[in-house]
């Protein structure tokens, strides 16, 4: 998300620590503590309302974005098998005298 590796977020805490002082530090732990707690309580909440809502019998699976990848879809069209083409459309082709090219009697 931020792309933060332990040694920046060392550094950040450090400075965090030196500009925020010694004195107001235990406060926002406080305040940053509560953060995740109401967090973590909102969640639980969120969890329990859906599972009242919608009960067990849901199909994760089936309601799983990943399916929808273009990619995957596209490589699932191109290896589907091909119909024959219909009879019933090369009947249309009325049969041309030589030298002309066959037109379709039902097209407009």
């Amino acid at each position: 998300m931020f792309d933060i590796n332990g040694g920046e977020l060392l550094i950040l805490v450090l400075v965090a620590i030196v500009v925020i002082g010694p004195e107001r530090m235990p406060e926002y732990a406080k305040q940053l503590r509560s953060l995740v707690v109401r967090g973590r309580d909102m969640f639980q909440e969120g969890k329990a309302t859906l599972k009242t809502e919608v009960g067990d019998e849901v199909d994760w699976k089936q309601l799983d974005p990943r399916q929808y990848d273009p990619r995957r879809i596209v490589r699932d069209a191109l290896n589907e098998p091909t119909s024959p083409p219909q009879a019933a459309s090369a009947r249309r082709l009325t049969q041309a005298p030589p030298g002309e090219a066959p037109f379709d009697t039902e097209a407009t």
